[in-house]
């Protein structure tokens, strides 16, 4: 098995490509090996030191670290990514919970715009997050505001708010002329 490993925008992650689906759709992010008890890979990822964060894409694992350098963690990540797929193992076992959705909150008169937020962020800013091993959650609209949680390689990336205020806020604004701002959720 051969492992890829792509740079992302932000320093501290990594994107990791097995050359197979990981979650097929969606993403989940796992910040403690306890919130990663029902997924093995991610609990194994998380019990190398210097391990913060790591998350599952349709394609690929991101991996973020705290401090320790990527020459000393690769090893052991590739070696435990390559272990868990060689053996079989599921990604998630029984009892794990499905992506988050929930706690939303936008007004009922506003559920059209909210929809065309929500598709435009899933067809034409997640698939561009994705590739540089994050995620992009809509959390809320209010008062022409649109709240979104980014996830992965963009939680915490320096130019994560370059991204939400100019990429996403201007296309969501040339769609929406009702949106008037994007924030960081």
């Amino acid at each position: 098995m051969f492992i890829q490993t792509e740079a992302t925008p932000n320093p501290a992650t990594l994107k990791f490509l097995p050359g197979q689906d990981v979650l097929g759709q969606g993403a989940m992010e796992f910040r403690s090996r306890d919130a990663a008890a029902h997924a093995p890979l991610a609990e194994a990822l998380l019990s190398i030191e210097g391990v913060e964060a790591v998350m599952y894409g349709a394609d690929f694992v991101s991996v973020t670290k705290n401090g320790a350098e990527w020459p000393h963690l690769k090893p052991a990540i590739l070696g435990t990514i390559m272990e868990h797929f060689a053996s079989g193992a599921p990604l998630l076992t029984e009892g794990a919970a499905p992506a988050q959705s929930s706690g939303e909150f936008y007004d009922s008169a506003d559920a059209e715009t909210v929809a065309t937020i929500k598709e435009l962020i899933e067809t034409r800013v997640r698939p561009a997050v994705a590739g540089d091993g994050g995620d992009i959650v809509f959390r809320g609209f209010k008062d022409g505001v649109v709240y979104l949680a980014m996830k992965g390689a963009c939680s915490g990336c320096p130019s994560s708010t370059a991204t939400l205020r100019h990429g996403i806020e201007n296309l969501l604004k040339h769609f929406l002329p009702q949106v008037k701002a994007v924030e960081p959720a």
